[in-house]
C-alpha cells in the first residue's frame, strides 16, 4: 500500500500491493492486488522550502508538515470496499491520501502496473487534488514499511512532476509517535493537473531489454546491467512465479539484488547510503556502465532505483526501469531464443 502527503505545495501518499511478500492477513479477501493508498495535505504557504533529499526522514515531514498545516477537504465519507483501503483508515498521517496503482496504469496492456499514458496520469493527478507545484510525499504501510511507494515515485518523475519524495518510512513514522489518524476517508477537491510530456529515457522497453539480453558477452557490446530485484528461488528458477503459468529464471547475464536486501530488517526502512553501495559493490555492479532495474512487475524495480539513487550509485542518465519487467519477458521471448535461464540452463 501508497500514500501520499503534500503541502501547498507538498503532498503526502500512502502506497502498497498484494505480494507474496505481505502479510498473510493483508491478503485476504484481494481479487489480485491491494490499492495504494496515496495521502495528501496542502497549505496555502507557497514559501515552502524543498526538502534536500528524495528519501524523506519522518521528522523532516513532521516538520514540514508543522510549518504549512493542511487544508480541510470536504466531509464526504467513502465506504471502503477493498482490503487496503481498510488499512489507510485504519491509520494514516492526517490528510493523506489513498492512490490506487491497480488504475493509474495501462489498462490496455495485458500486463500489470504498466505506465498510463500522460493523458490517464494527469486525470489520476487531477482527480486526487494534485497540482503540478505541489511537493509530494509517497508512503507505503506500517506493515510493510517501503514496497511500492517507491514506484508511485518513480512515476511521477517519468511525468516530470518536478518535487516528489519517499517517507523513510511510515513504521518509523508511527514509532516515533508522530501524528496520525483513522476513520473514513473524505473526498478532496478535484483540480487541473496538466497532460505532461512522458520522460522516455528512464523507462527501458521490452526491445531494448531484449537487444542486451541478445547481445550478453559479445565483443564490443555496451556492457548494459540487469538488475533483478525479485526473491533468489525465483531468479534461479527453483521457485516458482506468483502468477500462475509464468516460467520462473533470469535474464542472460543479469544481477540478481532481492529488493529486500536494500531495507533494514527491523523497520523496513533503506539502508544509508553508505551501506547500500556496499552491497551493490559486493553484487559487481559496475557503477560507470549503464544500469536497468528489473522485478515481477516493475514494482520493487523502484525500489532498486531508488537506492541506487540515495547511495548515487551510476549516472541517473544512464539507469532505467524496465517497466513490463519479468511478467512481460516471460510470455514474449521464444523459447527458441533460450533468453530464460535457470540454473540447471547455465550449468
Amino acid at each position: 500500500m501508497a500514500s501520499i502527503a503534500a503541502l501547498h505545495p507538498l503532498r503526502v501518499s500512502l502506497s502498497q500491493r498484494v505480494s507474496q511478500h505481505m502479510p498473510q492477513q493483508l491478503r485476504r479477501g484481494a481479487i489480485r492486488t491491494l490499492p495504494l493508498p496515496l495521502s495528501f495535505t496542502t497549505t496555502n504557504q507557497l514559501g515552502l522550502r524543498s526538502f534536500s533529499n528524495y528519501l524523506v526522514t519522518p521528522q523532516e515531514l513532521a516538520d514540514a508538515l508543522k510549518k504549512s498545516p493542511p487544508s480541510l477537504s470536504p466531509r464526504t465519507p467513502r465506504h471502503p470496499r477493498r482490503t487496503g483501503l481498510n488499512v489507510f483508515r485504519e491509520k494514516r498521517i492526517p490528510k493523506a491520501r489513498f492512490f490506487d496503482l491497480d488504475k493509474v496504469i495501462d489498462k490496455r496492456s495485458p500486463y500489470p502496473h504498466m505506465l498510463p499514458n500522460p493523458k490517464h496520469f494527469a486525470e489520476a493527478m487531477s482527480e486526487l487534488g494534485i497540482r503540478h507545484d505541489d511537493t509530494v510525499v509517497v508512503y507505503d504501510s506500517q506493515e510493510l514499511g517501503i514496497f511500492s511507494a517507491p514506484r508511485v515515485g518513480w512515476t511521477m518523475k517519468v511525468f516530470g512532476h518536478p518535487k516528489v519524495h519517499i517517507l523513510n518510512n511510515f513504521r518509523l513514522w508511527v514509532q516515533q509517535g508522530l501524528p496520525t489518524e483513522s476513520g473514513n476517508v473524505w473526498t478532496v477537491e478535484c483540480g487541473t493537473y496538466p497532460i505532461p510530456k512522458m520522460d522516455d529515457s528512464r523507462v527501458a522497453e521490452f526491445e531494448e531489454v531484449h537487444e542486451v539480453a541478445l547481445d550478453y558477452n559479445k565483443e564490443g557490446a555496451e556492457g548494459v546491467q540487469v538488475l533483478d530485484a525479485r526473491s533468489a528461488g525465483r531468479w534461479t528458477g527453483k521457485d516458482p512465479e506468483p502468477r500462475e503459468g509464468l516460467s520462473s529464471g533470469h535474464l542472460p547475464g543479469s544481477i540478481n539484488i532481492p529488493f529486500d536486501m536494500m531495507l533494514d530488517p527491523e523497520t523496513k526502512a533503506f539502508l544509508s547510503a553508505d551501506k547500500l553501495k556496499e552491497v551493490f559493490v559486493s553484487k559487481g555492479v559496475d557503477p560507470e556502465k549503464p544500469i536497468i532495474s528489473s522485478c515481477g512487475t516493475g514494482v520493487t524495480a523502484c525500489i532498486l532505483e531508488t537506492a541506487l539513487s540515495e547511495a548515487q550509485f551510476g549516472s541517473p542518465e544512464k539507469r532505467k526501469v524496465y517497466d513490463g519487467s519479468w511478467t512481460e519477458w516471460a510470455q514474449r521471448v521464444k523459447p527458441t531464443e533460450g533468453l530464460i535461464q535457470t540454473e540447471t540452463t547455465e550449468e
